[in-house]
Order: C-alpha cells, then structure tokens, then sequence
C-alpha cells in the first residue's frame, strides 16, 4: 500500500557494559490517520520517531512524508529537522520557563510578521482550548494545559506530521481522556498524518486509527486496533494487549468442537486450525473466561470444576484466579461487580469454568535465537 507515510529503517546500537546491542528494524506505512505505535518501554518506539522527525539518523533505509523524502540512504539524503518541519510535542512538554505562554506558541514562526503570528497565537489558543492563558507562564500553568501549550507550540508552523511522544503520561485519567479527544479532532481538522507513542493499551485502542505493534526493535503486527488487540499474531503482541492468560500446550488431535490442545491435567478446544507437527501456547482474554457456580450443570467443551484462589478488586470490575487441576497455575478472570455479586464465590470456593472455543487463541511456539 502507498501511503503518506513511508518509513523502512535499520538502526543498530552497540551495548555498554551492562546493556546488551539493540537492533532497530522497522518498516510500515500510513495514511492521514492517527497511527499509534504501541510498545514496552525499550522496544524501538522513541527511537523510530527521532528518526523520523531527524533527531537520529539512520544506518539505513528510508523515510518519506507526503511525498517527500526525508531520509534516503542509497540516495545520500538526509535532511534537516527544519527541512522536515515536524510538530514535535515531548512527555516532559519542554516548554521554556521563561517565555509567556505566547512566546512559546510563535517560537516556531521565525521569519513571520507582528500580524500573522497574532493571528496564528489566536488560532492555537482557540484550537487547543486554552484562550485567556496568553499572558501565563508555564509555572503557573496544570499539567495539562502545559500540553495543551506544547501541542499548539507544536501545531503553529503547520508541520507536515505531528509525533507526539508519550505526552499524556504524566497526567491524571481525566485530563489524558480530554486530551485523547482532542488529539482526535486535530487530526480530523488538520488532515496531516500523526504518530503517537504510548505503551498503555487502553489509550492504543481508543486513539489509534491503525496501530503498529513494536517489540524488540522491530514491528510485530499492524492494522486497525480491534484486529491487534482481538487477533494478535503472536505471544508478544497478546502480551502486550492484554491477554493475560497463556500457557504451552501440546496438540491433542480434533473433536466435534474443533482442535484440542492439553495443558496439565486439562484439555482445551479452538476453532483455530493446528497441526500435530507444531508446538503451541494457547491464551484467552481474562473477560472471557467465564465462571458459574460450581452447583450449575454445564455441559460442553472448555468446561471443567476449580477452586478459587483469589480475588483482586479493581474498582469497577473484580479479577478472579481460580486453579488450573493438577498444574500448578492459575487462570484469571475478569467480570463488572454486579455478575461477581452473583456467584457469591471467595478464596477457597469451588466454581465452573467455562470458555467458548471461538474465544481461544493459538500461537505458535518460536524458536530459541541462537
């Protein structure tokens, strides 16, 4: 696919002493769309939007926005970050302390008259929410109307790509969701591609117009949140996205439900194919692994009897971990306050287990590096 964005880049760093080599190998593309790239912490995320905004270079590969190449290294091009004119927006804000709140905003309109950066300061107050504040300074400024300073200091040079990275992570849960809204009505308004970094999963899914998974350096899986987060490609990515519950198996052959799979003492169905010759992990989200009372007569497949082990409350949802029989492991459930009211279940208590093979997810087993 073409895209507004094009970025295929290599990158290696060589370890200190107590830091091993890293190898940055990314490749994806985009259109004018809020594109996420989701990750832990280490996994390249920071490092790609430096390259592309030219705060680091690669050792190879390209990079394009919008038809223009900003990096090119067959071509020998690598341009500046003034030529590459991205809006920039930091998880520190890094506004200057000593300018007003105006001052910060028309810092990137060098070279325009009184007039036009006026008219461009009262676009981005009002853009960004934030009209009345011109004459503050940043210490007299909440954390998040110091980001909303930095989007709009950001957005005033109309850039041709705005990355953000990790800018809401400092800031309270209301604050970030008020943000993430208008991160969104930018982008719409704008029409200019965007890059944000984040290693929450909740704020991946409900930003993201397309989200790229990275782990390790290089891109594991991308496409529309809903088929990443529901439909991960591999253990690393459900990792990330949250499920929660994975475990090696070995195949145990077909039944009229699908294909089997045993862990320990129990067997688990799928309706994704496998095959005798391969190694699997198994995993299921923890909202959808569901409990009865142990007194229900449930019949089917993915069912079996369990005890509770324990009971985490989370506020509006309880996290159940009843035993696995006879492995040593547990499973975890995730269900709102009002259906766990109704199993009337604790520590110690026995329960059903219930599991819809379409809900099992399957992956293959790698390789050890060596």
């Amino acid at each position: 696919m073409s895209g507004n964005i094009r970025v295929d880049i290599k990158k290696r760093y060589s370890g200190q002493e107590d830091a091993p080599d890293f190898n940055l190998d990314v490749n994806f593309t985009a259109s004018n769309e809020l594109v996420v790239l989701f990750g832990r912490s280490g996994s390249g995320k920071t490092t790609t939007l430096r390259c592309i905004a030219g705060l680091g270079k690669p050792d190879m590969g390209f990079i394009e926005v919008n038809g223009k190449v900003y990096f090119d290294s067959e071509l020998k091009k690598n341009l500046s970050p003034q030529d590459r004119r991205p809006g920039y927006v930091f998880q520190n804000y890094a506004l200057f302390p000593h300018m007003s709140v105006a001052k910060n905003i028309t810092y990137g309109l060098k070279g325009k008259s009184d007039a036009a950066k006026e008219q461009r300061l009262h676009e981005m107050l009002g853009l960004m929410h934030i009209t009345g504040l011109q004459n503050e300074y940043p210490s007299r400024l909440s954390g998040g109307q110091k980001q909303r300073v930095a989007l709009a200091r950001a957005l005033a040079p109309n850039p041709d790509i705005l990355l953000l990275d990790e800018p809401f992570s400092a800031l309270d849960m209301v604050v970030r969701m008020r943000l993430r809204e208008r991160i969104h009505s930018i982008q719409e308004t704008l029409d200019i591609p965007v890059l944000f970094i984040t290693h929450n999963p909740v704020e991946a899914f409900t930003l993201a117009d397309k989200v790229v998974v990275l782990h390790e350096g290089s891109v594991h899986q991308e496409g529309r949140p809903e088929d990443v987060f529901y439909n991960p490609c591999n253990r690393h990515v459900a990792e990330l996205v949250g499920v929660s519950n994975i475990f090696d198996a070995d195949f145990a052959g077909k039944s009229e439900y699908g294909f089997v799979l045993n862990t320990d003492s129990i067997s688990i169905t799928t309706t994704t194919n496998v095959d005798a010759d391969s190694s699997y992990s198994w995993g299921v989200r923890p909202e959808n692994v569901h409990l009865h009372p142990a007194r229900e007569d449930i019949s089917g497949c993915n069912v079996f009897s369990t005890t509770v082990h324990s009971v985490v409350n989370r506020g509006a949802s309880r996290v159940v971990a009843v035993d696995i029989p006879g492995g040593g492991s547990v499973l975890l459930s995730e269900m709102d306050n009002r259906n766990f009211g109704k199993l009337d279940i604790g520590p110690g208590s026995e329960c059903l287990v219930e599991i819809d093979p379409r809900d099992v997810l399957v992956f293959a087993l790698e390789e050890p590096a060596g």
